[in-house]
C-alpha cells in the first residue's frame, strides 16, 4: 500500500544572504542616485540666458502642447498678453482691431505664461463666455516667426 499523505514536510536548510541591514542600505543608495541622476537631467535641459539686469529669462520652446487638430480644431494668433475679461480666462490674444477683437485663453494642459509678450497662434476649443466674446481652451501654442 502506497502513502498518500496529502501534507509533506519539507527539508529546510539555513539560507545564507544578505542582511536587513546591508539591504535597506543598497535600497538606499539607490535612491539617493537615482534623485541625483534625476535633478542633474532635469537642470540639463532647461535653456536660460542673463538678460543685461543681471536677471534668469526662460527660454521658451517653440511650440507646446497636444498636437491634436481634430479636438483642437479652432486657431488664432496674434500677441499673447497675461489676463483675462472679468474672470474670464486668465490670458489674451491681442489681435488688430482693438479689444473687441481679442481672444480670452484659458489652459489645462500648456503652460502659456513663458509665451507672454510673443507672437504665437494657438489652438483649441472654444466654448461660450459670459464676458468673452472668444474664450477658448488652448491645447497648442506655437511661436510665430
Amino acid at each position: 500500500m502506497e502513502n498518500n499523505d496529502l501534507i509533506h514536510t519539507l527539508e529546510t536548510e539555513d539560507v545564507k544572504g544578505m542582511s536587513y541591514i546591508s539591504f535597506f542600505t543598497m535600497i538606499a543608495v539607490a535612491v539617493v542616485i537615482g534623485t541625483v541622476f534625476g535633478f542633474g537631467f532635469s537642470r540639463f535641459n532647461k535653456k536660460t540666458t542673463i538678460n543685461n539686469n543681471g536677471n534668469e529669462v526662460k527660454n521658451t520652446a517653440q511650440s507646446a502642447g497636444i498636437v491634436d487638430k481634430k479636438t483642437f480644431k479652432d486657431s488664432v494668433e496674434g500677441i499673447l498678453r497675461e489676463g483675462g475679461i472679468d474672470g474670464e480666462g486668465n490670458f489674451h490674444i491681442e489681435r488688430p482691431g482693438g479689444v473687441s477683437q481679442n481672444a480670452y485663453l484659458t489652459s489645462s494642459t500648456v503652460d502659456l505664461s513663458g509665451y507672454i509678450g510673443k507672437k504665437v497662434k494657438v489652438w483649441g476649443q472654444t466654448f461660450s463666455g459670459q464676458k468673452a466674446g472668444w474664450l477658448m481652451d488652448v491645447g497648442l501654442v506655437e511661436i510665430e516667426k
